[in-house]
Parts: C-alpha cells; sequence; structure tokens
C-alpha cells in the first residue's frame, strides 16, 4: 500500500471489529494459550460430510508427490500437532496421528531455515504442514463468515493440501518451551495479521526473525496469519486428499509418488 498510515487505520478499524464483534459473531475465547472457536456445525457432522465429498477436479501437469516427514529429516525440528488432539480451534482432533510432512523441496528448505534461527538461539515449532483436503473443508463448514479470511476455500484447495505450507512457530533452544508472539496460533483476530503492530517488542522482534529465515528459503508469509508460510513451488503440486494413517511411517520418503499429478481447472 502506498500510503503506510492508511494502512494502520484500515487495520485498527478492522481490529475494532474483530476483537469486539458484534451481536452477530460467534462465540470464542482464548483459554491456556488456546483459541477456541464454537463451530457452525456439530464437528463430526461435518466430519461425515467432508470425507462424502470430494476435491477440485484438476488436469494438467503437476509435479509427482514426493512427502517426507519432517522429523525424519532434522530431529531438533519439534512438533506441536494441535490438529492430533483437542488443543485446537474446534476443540475436537482432526488427525489420528501427529504427523508432519512436506514436498521433498519445501522440506529441505524448512530445514536450512531451521538452521538460521538456531543462530539465534531458536529452533522451529510445526503446528501444521501437508492437511488432508477433506480437514479444509471442515475448517471452512465450522467457520462463520467473519472468520473467513482465516481458512482456506476448498473449492479452490489450501495450499496445505498440495504439502507446500507450513505453520509453525519458535522454541527457545536452551528451555524447550515455545516463545510467545503477538498473538497465539490459530487466534482470529487481527493481532494474528504478519504486520500488526501490537505485542511487545520482543514478541515482534521473534515474529520478524522467524519471517525473515523463513523468507530466506523460498517460502512467504500469509498477511493474515504470522504463522502460516507457503513454499514457492506450490502451484507445481496437487491438491491431496490422502489421510496420515495412510501415508505409512517407514522412512523418510511417504507413500504418495503413485499419486497421479494433476492441475486445477481455473
Amino acid at each position: 500500500m502506498r500510503y503506510p498510515h492508511l494502512r494502520l487505520l484500515a487495520c485498527l478499524l478492522f481490529c475494532g471489529t474483530l476483537l469486539h464483534g458484534s451481536k452477530y459473531a460467534a462465540p470464542q475465547e482464548i483459554s491456556n494459550g488456546i483459541f477456541h472457536l464454537k463451530p457452525q456445525h456439530p464437528v463430526e457432522e461435518l466430519r461425515a460430510e467432508a470425507l462424502r465429498a470430494a476435491p477440485p477436479v484438476e488436469s494438467g501437469d503437476f509435479r509427482r508427490p514426493d512427502l517426507v516427514e519432517l522429523q525424519r529429516l532434522d530431529p531438533t525440528i519439534k512438533l506441536d500437532i494441535r490438529y492430533a488432539t483437542t488443543a485446537n480451534f474446534l476443540s475436537t482432533p482432526m488427525y489420528s496421528q501427529a504427523r508432519a510432512f512436506l514436498q521433498r523441496p519445501a522440506a529441505e528448505a524448512l530445514v536450512d531455515a531451521n538452521r538460521k534461527v538456531h543462530a539465534q538461539g531458536y529452533g522451529l515449532l510445526i503446528h501444521d504442514a501437508y492437511r488432508p483436503w477433506y480437514v479444509t473443508k471442515m475448517f471452512w463448514d465450522a467457520t462463520p463468515d467473519d472468520k473467513k479470511i482465516f481458512v482456506a476455500d476448498p473449492a479452490s484447495g489450501s495450499k496445505h493440501n498440495r504439502g507446500c505450507a507450513v505453520d509453525l512457530s519458535l522454541y527457545d533452544l536452551k528451555t524447550g518451551r515455545e516463545v510467545t508472539m503477538p498473538s497465539v496460533y490459530d487466534e482470529m483476530t487481527p493481532r494474528a495479521f504478519a504486520d500488526y503492530p501490537g505485542g511487545t517488542p520482543e514478541e515482534r522482534q521473534r515474529r520478524a526473525l522467524l519471517r525473515t529465515a523463513m523468507e530466506s528459503e523460498g517460502f512467504t508469509v500469509y498477511p493474515n496469519e504470522w504463522w502460516h508460510f507457503d513454499y514457492k513451488d506450490w502451484k507445481d503440486y496437487p491438491i491431496m486428499n490422502i489421510r496420515f494413517e495412510d501415508l505409512g511411517g517407514g522412512g523418510a520418503q511417504s507413500d504418495t509418488r503413485n499419486v497421479k499429478p494433476q492441475r486445477i481447472l481455473h
């Protein structure tokens, strides 16, 4: 934006709307560092519907998927897969296993970013990476309209579905504990914005450190979520809908090389 003061004003006005809500806003809260939102429909109903649905039809040429389990590449990358627990915004497990996968080039770039933050006394803490399409549909259908800027539309799919997006934060190498940022993970308020001016100077500094390390390795931050980064080659991979339990567990190579490459129709 050419006029940064106008951007700041717009952010503050939007902050007031989302932070204070209205009589139409869905109930939400933050407890024990977890953002909770009342889903629009019962989660199990959404799960059953999403599993019956199919991802958008694609055609064309894609790279053959090559999902890699992150901790097998670098055990110093820590996992905190909230969607495998009740400690997430829907208070219900989405995954049956606490695992994190990315396409191999993205995974290798993430390892390099982890080395860079190590030099500053931190390590990468992963909350989510590859996400089956049906979970993206569940998120969309569960989230009220006024919060949909924080979830991907299943009609076009998420970069998570392509194995080229990662949700992450930092942990302190000395204590092993997650550091604080201007918002908690998955918080659906303007505090989550990548350029949100609030929080403490230390929180903003850590947010900037994470962003610098990730951008230096080919990732781009999603403007509405400081924790969400997309890998530069995401357009080269298809939307996938393989559940974690079907990915296999032996070695760094997952069972995705037999997935037929396709490209999305626009």
